[in-house]
């Protein structure tokens, strides 16, 4: 998110973590934590020559995907091209979900075993990382999207705030929120990571919104707008318990399935 929509959040979130000190928590309809979604991820930074051999691969990769799915082994797996390249970035990742860390860790084994992680165009890249996500607070439109679109804001707590900090701005806001665009088909899917194996700072959590088109985005920046407009607070309060020097933004383009 650009720094005007980082204020709109932080100006939503505050006023969500008000709202929920004050008010019953049996008195708030608010969404329930789901059971835990675990994704894979991995990054990699592709010389541009090799795109459409990424490409390639990818179509590749997704015939132990198709089946993985079909057996119930995941429920959503996809890949990205990032849009908004910085010096040391990556350009490309590939990803999928599914409802145990055993599950999907049972479809990296699949890969190895594959031998794709040493097919030239992979070994071509000149950076490479990968992570491991938990989500409790998602939702998805069942089906395959191409030339979709993943915008991803990355946030991390200051080292004071609530344990329950992450939960009360999902269920009082965020998620609620997410829910409504998700229901007019604005966007096909969204989720609330954080680490599930910590490989950046404790406190750090994403915010990953999936349109099917630009205007879904257009969408998003104005519910998000408007509910800047609809809250008493500034955002002084966000500022409060995140981190702002940590922020950063993400956005690609993306062909996603989900079950």
């Amino acid at each position: 998110m650009n720094r005007k929509l980082c204020g709109i959040f932080a100006g939503v979130c505050a006023l969500a973590m008000m709202s929920a000190s004050v008010i019953p928590a049996q008195a708030q309809d608010e969404p329930k934590e789901k059971p835990p979604m675990y994704s894979y991820v991995g990054f990699w930074n592709i010389p541009r020559a090799q795109w459409a051999d990424m490409e390639k691969n990818n179509a590749v990769d997704q015939k132990i995907l198709d089946k993985a799915l079909a057996d119930g082994s995941i429920v959503g797996y996809g890949s990205d091209l990032n849009l908004v390249h910085t010096a040391d970035g990556m350009t490309h990742d590939n990803w999928w979900s599914a409802m145990s860390m055993a599950a999907m860790l049972n479809v990296l084994d699949k890969f190895y075993k594959s031998g794709t992680p040493t097919s030239p165009v992979l070994a071509s890249a000149t950076k490479h990382s990968d992570g491991i996500f938990v989500s409790r607070y998602y939702n998805w439109r069942p089906g395959s999207y191409k030339n979709a679109y993943t915008r991803v804001g990355m946030y991390k707590l200051k080292t004071d705030v609530p344990d329950h900090a992450i939960e009360t701005l999902s269920k009082s806001y965020i998620v609620p929120m997410l829910e409504k665009l998700l229901a007019d088909g604005s966007i096909v899917e969204y989720e609330i990571d954080t680490e599930a194996i910590h490989t950046e700072a404790p406190g750090t959590f994403w915010i990953d919104v999936i349109a099917p088109t630009a205007d879904g985005l257009d969408k998003l920046t104005a519910a998000l707008m408007n509910a800047s407009k609809t809250s008493p607070l500034s955002s002084a309060g966000f500022q409060s318990m995140v981190d702002s020097s940590s922020h950063r933004d993400s956005l690609s383009t993306s062909t996603v399935t989900y079950k």
